[in-house]
Formats: structure tokens, sequence, C-alpha cells
């Protein structure tokens, strides 16, 4: 279900589109290779509970706010936006809209809304909530967030903004834009929020602080498939069917078919897996290290998604307003540095000894999922090298000065670093360990420190930005541009220094050129060259070092019809049914 992606892959941010690949081997163990074009949706029948995996409390209970998919497992159900991805086709397709028409050569569009949708509580839904959303939430500068992010490369002007979009009737609404914008109709996908429970905030000037984990989950208001039941802090999140969801099969039973769910949060990994050997749980996400133990298990099947899209890296913070020592900071932004510690990295060892062989080593921002974008020979190749790695630290000055195994800086300070990922994930506290005992072996100090996910992310992203290294990982997205939010200098998680109101480095600069681009950009091979371009520069600036690229696989009890499991989550999820 949507909320199988943020618990599997444990990033921080969720955006929209990419992956696929062959089988893993695990000696005698069968996996189901899923094949889309093969997924038929039967007629179901209604009841029973689905119990699965969050692997961490919520930051907030706002889809507009949520960054983290600790957040974002939690609510992907509650929400819905005007365009949704068929996984099995893969293009755009209508969900509160009805259909669309494109006019003036792709600047403008025109919505038809469902009509008769109302939210959870009862109240009916229309133009008046989409207008709302966009222009009072998505595009208010007081308000940071990934949807706006999307549109600032296409929206440049408060102009441009003031006529972005207007309503024409209940259950019409106009989209202008100032040039055609490739990604568009995927970028309408964002939830749609409703003006009758969040206006009082945002004239408040408190959104920042509107539907948080203490709110009562009565006044969480969307028009998912499901609501939030209760929430119990460190314990369960409990859904029920949303009674007013627009959706039905053919014979009018109104989906979904299973109208009850329960999340567990469960952080450990291990307490995971003992929850579902003894049938507690009916899905999660496999770890290379369990697949023997899971391929023995009775009533359980094994799907192979493929490569999945997501990366994980290793990231130094050159963030010139950080509160880290103004040194480090000097080190962090010297890309010599940072090309020597990705020579002082063994991905391929990671792939073994982390993944069993169940991954393989990644070297740029997008792993092999990723097609159109991706492709063999795209990013230079850091071999593992530690002779390397510490011939470029000694070329840049830093050196075992007073004899005593460790390096020192041109100025004479010892390099060691506080290198920090999140708790509790044990793929990622294994790399930490990997990562720190070969750079002590060039002659750097690393005090590895895991820490709490929703304490981490805070770091990454808010001010005064505390924290000198990390080992954490980002979803991928269908398209290039949904990713805006990471590498765009001015994006909210542009990570290695958020928020830049100029691009600090000419390498950025011409990252953001391209990601402008492509946005605008309607022939598909010249977007592909841009994006390319884009993420060949970040594989040579290694603002951030990526290390491996995972295989993408799930356990399910064998329970339910109608389960149709991809890599950028389930098609048809709310026909899922117990048999």
């Amino acid at each position: 279900m949507r909320s199988f992606f943020g618990a599997l892959l444990f990033c921080i941010l969720s955006f929209l589109p990419f992956y696929l690949s062959s089988s893993p081997k695990g000696g005698n163990v069968s996996f189901v290779k899923v094949n889309p074009q093969s997924f038929e949706v039967k007629e179901g029948k209604e009841g029973g509970q689905i119990r699965f995996i969050l692997s961490s409390d919520p930051k907030t209970l706002n889809p507009a706010l949520a960054q983290e998919t600790s957040s974002t497992a939690v609510l992907s159900d509650l929400f819905t936006g005007l365009t949704k991805t068929d996984l099995k086709s893969m293009k755009v397709v209508p969900d509160l809209a009805e259909r669309w028409e494109e006019k003036e050569g792709g600047k403008v569009y025109i919505f038809h809304l469902r009509k008769g949708i109302r939210w959870s509580d009862g109240a009916p839904f229309g133009a008046d909530d989409v207008v709302f959303t966009y222009k009072d939430i998505y595009l208010n500068p007081q308000i940071p967030n990934s949807t706006g992010d999307m549109f600032k490369g296409i929206l440049k002007s408060q102009e441009d903004v003031k006529n972005f979009v207007r309503k024409i009737d209940q259950y019409t609404v106009e989209f202008r834009l100032p040039s055609p914008f490739a990604p568009f109709l995927n970028a309408l996908s964002a939830p749609i929020l409703p003006k009758h429970k969040l206006e009082k905030y945002v004239k408040e000037g408190t959104f920042m602080t509107a539907w948080n984990v203490n709110t009562d989950p009565k006044e969480i208001v969307g028009t998912g498939p499901y609501v939030i039941k209760r929430y119990i802090k460190g314990v369960l999140v409990e859904y029920t069917a949303n009674p007013y969801y627009y959706e039905y099969d053919q014979k009018g039973i109104r989906l979904p078919y299973i109208k009850s769910k329960i999340g567990y949060i469960i952080q450990d990994p291990d307490t995971s897996l003992l929850k579902y050997s003894l049938g507690e749980i009916d899905y999660m996400g496999v770890r290379p290290q369990d697949v023997l133990f899971m391929s023995k298990m009775k009533e359980t099947t094994l799907f192979d998604l493929g490569p999945t899209p997501s990366t994980t890296f290793l990231a130094f913070n050159m963030n010139p307003k950080a509160d880290i020592p103004k040194y480090k900071l000097k080190w962090f932004q010297n890309r010599e540095f940072r090309r020597a510690i990705s020579h002082a990295i063994d991905r391929v060892g990671m792939c073994y000894l982390v993944y069993n062989g169940l991954a393989e080593p990644l070297y740029g921002p997008i792993t092999p999922a990723n097609r159109p974008y991706y492709e063999d020979g795209l990013f230079p190749v850091y071999d593992y090298n530690l002779k390397k790695a510490k011939a470029i630290l000694e070329s840049i000055g830093f050196r075992d000065k007073d004899g005593d195994g460790w390096l020192e800086d041109p100025e004479g300070h010892k390099v060691e670093i506080v290198l920090l990922t999140n708790a509790g994930n044990k793929e990622r506290e294994a790399m930490g360990n990997m990562i720190k005992e070969d750079l002590e072996k060039i002659g750097i100090k690393v005090i590895f420190r895991p820490i709490d996910f929703n304490t981490l992310v805070s770091r990454l992203t808010s001010p005064p930005y505390s924290w000198e290294a990390v080992i954490i990982g980002l979803t991928g997205s269908m398209d290039p541009h949904f990713g805006r939010n990471v590498w765009h200098s001015s994006g909210t998680l542009h990570m290695w220094n958020p928020r830049q109101e100029k691009p600090s480095t000419e390498w950025e600069k011409r990252i953001d050129e391209l990601f402008d681009r492509g946005a605008i950009e309607t022939d598909q091979e010249k977007r592909i060259m841009f994006y390319r371009e884009a993420y060949r520069i970040i594989a040579e600036e290694q603002p951030m070092i990526f290390l491996t690229t995972p295989k993408s696989m799930l356990a399910v009890r064998d329970k339910f019809e109608n389960l149709f499991p991809t890599v950028w989550g389930w098609y048809k999820e709310e026909a899922l049914f117990i048999k």
C-alpha cells in the first residue's frame, strides 16, 4: 500500500517516479518477479484488516509540510490529488479530476472536477479547495513546502503566481502557466487540502503548526481511501475506511474493500521481523540478510520488485550558516576532500557485507531504475583505493604532522568528523561502521553516532543546521523535476547548503540552469540530455557521496487477492481484498 514505501525506504522525501531489474540470487530462494502488464483487477469482497509496519512516528500530520517518510508513510492514504500515476501504464490519469483540456500549447489547462465528492467529514469538495490549496498553501512564500518548490522554476514572478490558478465554477478550475511545463500533470498529484478546515490557520499565520502530531485525528480531513481512527505515539496508527471515498467497484460497492488498517510503529527491523514471523504483520520489506529466513516461512510470498530508485549516501555540511567549526566547513567545501573520502569507501564490500550481494555500488544521484535518464557509464567510478584517497588528501595539505596517526589540516586542526545516521536502520549503521573503519585507516577520526530519525531530519533541514556528516537516503521520483527540491540551490532539501538566495558555486549555478531548462522543455530527448548533464555534474562534484542501490524485496502473507506490488507502490491498492 502507499505506506509500504515510506516504511521500506526510510528516507527523507517522497516524490514520484522510476525502477526495474532482474531477480535477486539467494540460494534456493524463489522470488516472484512482478509484471505490471499482467495486473488484472477482479471483483472483491469487503471486510478484514491489514497490518503493517511504520518505521517511526510521524513528524507532522500536515501533508503540505511532510518532507520525510516518517510522516508521508502515515498520511499517504488520507489524501488524493487532481491526478495520479497509473502504475500499470505509468501514465498520468485523473483522480479528483474527471478530465482536463490542454490549450495554448500547454500553457493553459482546464480541469473538470468529479462531482459529488465529499471530504471525510462529509463536507462537499469543489474548486474552492483546489484554488485554496495551490494559491494559499503551496505557493505561499510563508509556507516552505516541496510542492511549492517544484513550481518555483516556472512561476518566476508575482504575476505568474497570481495568474496560476482560478475558479471557473464549482467544478471547473483553470491553471495558467507562463510557458509549457513538462511535468505539470504529474505535479498535480500533490494532495488537495480542505479549505473549510485549514483556511483559518493560513489567515492567522499559524499554518506551520496546524495538524501537528498532537492534533485530534478526527480533525485530519482528506479525500483518500482511509482516515486515522487513532494515533498512539510510539505504538500504532489505526485507520478506518473513509465513508465518503469516491471510488467504487463494478457492482457499486464503495472501496476500499479492506475497511481497517493498523500500522505498528517499530523502529527496530529485527522486532518487525519477529512480529511478521509470529503472524502479527501482513507484509514488510525484506532485508537481504533475512531472505533465507523468510523464504522458509509458510504462507508467504517473496516479491522481487527490481532495483530500488532510492539512493543512500554520505553528505557533508557545506552550509556557511551551519553551527559547525569554520575550519571543518572549509574541508567539506573542498571538492578534492570529498573525492578523497569517496575513494576511501568500499562500496563493493557494502554490497556483500551489508546486503548479502543483493545490491550494486552507486556513484551518482540516480539508479539503474531511473531510465531513460540513467545510462551505463554516466557517472565517474570512484574505486575503493585508500592509497589514492590519502594521496589526494596530502595534495591539499592534510598530513600527520605530529606522528600520532591522525591527519591535521593545513592550519593544524586534527581531522575529526562526527558522522550521524538514523538509529535502528541496521544497514546504515553497518555502513557507518565500515566508513569509520576505512577513514580511520587513512588518519581521519570518525565519531559515529546513530540518532532518532526525526531528530536527524530536523538537524538536516532546520537552523542552526547542527551536523557535520550524515548517512541517509532519498526516495526516487518518476520525473527528475520532482527532485528539484533537492538539487536546485534554492531547495529546502538541498541538503549540503539549503535555501540559497543565489547559487554559491558555479557548478550549482549550472545545475540550477539545467533543472530550470528541463522543466520547460517538451522535447523528451532534450530533457533527457539536460538532466543527464546535471546528474553528471553532481557525481563529479560529490556533494553527496553515493553508496549503494539495493534490490527492493517484499514479503506478503498469502491471504490477499488483487495484490499488485511495484517499486512505486501498489497498483489499485483500494481493490485489495482478503481471500
